[in-house]
């Protein structure tokens, strides 16, 4: 069933949405956000369905033997069977169009292929080798996708093989010819504080995704190892719904299922497959992310800023607002879009993660404010009376319906 929510004067309306497709359990489908468990998921029927029921709509990445399995949960993945190491990017095309074909003709009509896996965080010296194992998988299997994830803007000049994060993204574009750019930032400390760079990353990454007309995703934490702080509802929420606002169509979890190895921990699922209170806390994002998406993918994002207090060195505030004359609240993130008839919509973000904040909005055109519902199935309300609290790292999307 496609669904999108909309008032039509006074009355709430459920209509079909352009372009939205949407499972009959009125889950989001891939092709429109991804909701990715970041890593390798084994073969095992129980896991893959507790991956289902935690709302991700992605399997994650996994052997070709278990595509069946994948397709039995009810789950789509990137296949994995060809990584493209530093060595595998120097073949010639003949030796590349030869194992792309070998695994396309195994797995590539199979209905749980989404597409194939090829590289994480990429150097930009191996760019034209990437491109072209793209391209081979472009040709052989059309219908699927090339997955490549890229650094951070943490990362250092020699990890990435150019001077700034900006070459880095461009040449990605340019030599690549993606589909999509996912990349991760991991911004949440174990000290509470929020690595620099964060906003900025998302900046970049939103500047260029827009720039080449396609989408982006961002991997976010979603254990504790290293520096990084233990998952929470407050953190989780904050990274999910900051992506949204900067216009994302995708996100994936650090990692789903805790590595055995060092101070890694409370990962949705622990080292001996047990699912952790984490699971839960990620399975309510994730539903609000279902619930929105009727709404949020048929939207364009048009512009993103910062309002009441400290605003991110390259970031912008209210003067650069698109759709609003006055902001209330402090704290604030707000990404701007326009829906299929110009319908100004802003999506409000608590960026603090301990303390809850009201807010208000008042756009520059006439008009009802209303709010899509992250819990009642995407359901549209007025905006008024506790509809103007945010939770710490919580978001509203708000719709102008016109006079």
């Amino acid at each position: 069933m496609r669904i999108a929510c909309v008032l039509c004067g006074l009355a709430l309306l459920v209509v079909a949405a352009p372009g939205l497709a949407q499972e009959e359990d009125g889950t989001v489908a891939p092709e429109d956000f991804v909701i990715l468990p970041w890593g390798w998921t084994p073969g095992d029927l129980q896991q893959l369905e507790w991956i289902r029921e935690c709302g991700f709509n992605l399997a994650g990445f996994v052997d070709p033997d278990a595509l069946d399995l994948v397709q039995q949960a009810g789950l789509q993945a990137f296949v994995s069977g060809n990584h493209v190491g530093d060595a595998e990017a120097g073949l010639d095309d003949e030796e590349i169009a030869r194992r792309v074909g070998e695994l396309v003709d195994r797995v590539g009509d199979h209905p749980a292929t989404f597409g194939y896996y090829l590289r994480d965080e990429p150097s930009s010296v191996i760019y034209p080798g990437l491109g072209r194992w793209k391209a081979a998988y472009k040709a052989a299997n059309p219908d699927r996708l090339a997955y490549i994830n890229l650094f951070p803007n943490y990362a250092s000049p020699g990890q990435m093989g150019a001077d700034t994060y900006e070459q880095y993204l461009e040449r990605y574009v340019e030599q690549v010819d993606p589909e999509f750019i996912s990349y991760d930032h991991y911004a949440l400390m174990d000290d509470g504080t929020l690595r620099d760079g964060y906003f900025q990353n998302l900046e970049a990454v939103r500047r260029v995704s827009l720039a080449a007309g396609i989408p982006f995703w961002n991997i976010v934490l979603s254990n504790a190892h290293f520096r990084y702080a233990e998952p929470s509802p407050a953190g989780l929420r904050f990274q999910a719904y900051t992506t949204l606002a900067y216009g994302g169509r995708g996100i994936s979890y650090f990692t789903y299922f805790a590595p055995k190895v060092g101070n890694y921990r409370l990962a949705p699922v622990d080292q001996f497959g047990n699912r952790t209170p984490v699971w839960d806390m990620l399975r309510n994002v994730n539903l609000q992310i279902h619930a929105l998406a009727p709404a949020y993918c048929i939207l364009r994002s048009v512009n993103v800023f910062h309002h009441g207090g400290e605003i991110p060195e390259g970031c912008s505030g209210i003067e650069t607002s698109a759709h609003l004359e006055s902001v209330d609240g402090e704290n604030l993130l707000v990404g701007e879009f326009v829906g299929p008839d110009d319908q100004p919509a802003v999506l409000v973000v608590n960026k603090d993660l301990h303390i809850s904040t009201t807010f208000g909005v008042r756009f520059k055109q006439p008009g009802r404010v209303q709010l899509v519902s992250p819990y009642q199935e995407g359901a549209v309300v007025d905006l008024a009376g506790e509809q103007g609290w945010l939770a710490p790292g919580q978001g509203s999307l708000l719709l102008l319906q016109p006079e």
